[in-house]
């Protein structure tokens, strides 16, 4: 019997922590603070995409939830006057498991007051490429928009592009389609996404896909142009998808209908409606600060340093060997 070994090998934990030594020593030079919040909640994230797993507290007699982020209550942080902060913390996602995921996987997540997103994705890209100094050469990073993407890559502008125009992109591509439907238009444009542009993009640099459709915009601000767009942001290094970004909302009313919303589609769906977070709504109804936050996946940016072709290789020990 061998599985009590590591699944990473000594250089990659070494690696690992190299990489979080630079993020904090990056951050304490901004003045940005590093918190905790708990990994336990009473509350869950709504999102039909995302299964949280839940704990039954014997003691109180109902369920806890292991958080997917540490989003809300750092939310809640900032609202009650923190500042700007960052965290480093393990997260839990049901079913996330593959070559680039782990069901249990480390993330750092950060926030900062006064900017959008554009000036968010700025800073990103200065982080980047302080932790990957001495590991990757970095082309110069490029900037495009959803739209910009999708008429390069695919010939189609997605605002305006109908269903049976992306399910023939689809076909004329090869790519193999289930469970989408002629009604919802996001799961045929994530489809797009995920088969044909991303495996195109470049893989020498960093790339940066911003303004995304407003029916896509989860926790972040809608702007008003024409179309409407979501001010929120990916970044891809190396063909991998390696952090998600949004100029935040603070319209509690707002956010507490999209979470609605979400349950509704959760229903549709078969999935349970999960409880929504009463508390970070009053966070939001107190005063959440104009700010910009990013999650990163700490675990995908060390496969990048250390050439790993999956996650186990760079997990102390991976869900197989947990």
């Amino acid at each position: 019997m061998t599985d009590w070994q590591p699944s990473a090998s000594l250089e990659a934990l070494k690696t690992r922590a190299r990489l979080l030594q630079r993020i904090r020593a990056f951050f304490l030079k901004r003045e940005v603070l590093e918190v905790e919040t708990p990994i336990m909640s009473s509350a869950a994230v709504t999102d039909p995409h995302i299964e949280s797993y839940a704990v039954q507290d014997p003691q109180q007699g109902k369920l806890r939830y292991l958080h997917t982020s540490p989003e809300f209550a750092m939310k809640r942080l900032l609202a009650a006057g923190s500042g700007s902060i960052y965290q480093i913390c393990k997260v839990f996602r049901q079913g996330e498991i593959g070559r680039q995921h782990n069901p249990e996987f480390t993330m750092l997540e950060w926030y900062r007051l006064g900017f959008d997103h554009l000036q968010l994705m700025a800073e990103v890209d200065s982080l980047l490429r302080k932790l990957l100094n001495g590991y990757l050469k970095l082309g110069e990073t490029l900037r495009l928009t959803y739209r910009d993407a999708f008429v390069q890559y695919v010939g189609l502008d997605p605002h305006i592009a109908s269903i049976e125009q992306l399910q023939t992109k689809a076909n004329e591509q090869g790519i193999k389609v289930t469970g989408l439907n002629d009604v919802d238009k996001d799961p045929w444009l994530d489809l797009i996404m995920t088969h044909i542009i991303e495996p195109n993009l470049p893989r020498d640099c960093p790339v940066f896909i911003y303004d995304y459709p407003a029916s896509q915009a989860v926790l972040a601000r809608i702007r008003q142009d024409d179309p409407p767009v979501a001010e929120r942001f990916e970044l891809y290094v190396s063909g991998m998808e390696l952090a998600n970004g949004f100029h935040e909302l603070t319209d509690a009313q707002e956010q507490h209908l999209r979470f609605e919303a979400d349950n509704r589609a959760r229903h549709a769906a078969g999935l349970k409606p999960m409880p929504i977070d009463t508390r970070f709504l009053a966070a939001l109804e107190a005063g959440l600060p104009d700010c910009a936050g990013v999650a990163l996946g700490f675990d995908r940016l060390v496969m990048l340093v250390a050439g790993a072709n999956s996650i186990a290789e760079v997990l102390a020990f991976d869900a197989e060997r947990a």
